[in-house]
């Protein structure tokens, strides 16, 4: 019997590392995923939004995060919370208190 490894030829995997576009590779995986899980967008629709995608490489990081769904939503937690501790750091910032304190924040 012969082993088949599932590939995607459109999106890139290095350990420790987060899948990324082969021809775009400063888009993760996961970025692409989060338009369908924030907006519902179909892959036409993410490509409408995005024209620097193509169709194949839209569906091959659905593809991918179907998957490996337990691996990008780990990725996509991790990216909120970052993003959740950068707006609270901000926020203590001493210009943001001066706002703040005039009443514009």
């Amino acid at each position: 019997m012969t082993a088949y490894e599932l590939t995607y030829p459109h999106i890139a995997k290095s350990d420790n590392q987060p899948a990324y576009l082969r021809s775009h590779p400063r888009i993760q995986v996961a970025q692409i995923v989060m338009d369908y899980l924030t907006y519902g967008w179909s892959v036409e629709e993410m490509c409408r939004q995005h024209p620097y995608l193509s169709l194949a490489e839209t569906h091959a990081a659905m593809g991918y995060y179907f998957d490996h769904r337990t691996e990008i939503d780990q990725e996509i937690q991790a990216e909120w919370q970052q993003n959740q501790a950068d707006q609270a750091a901000a926020s203590r910032s001493p210009f943001h208190a001066r706002m703040k304190a005039q009443g514009i924040f």
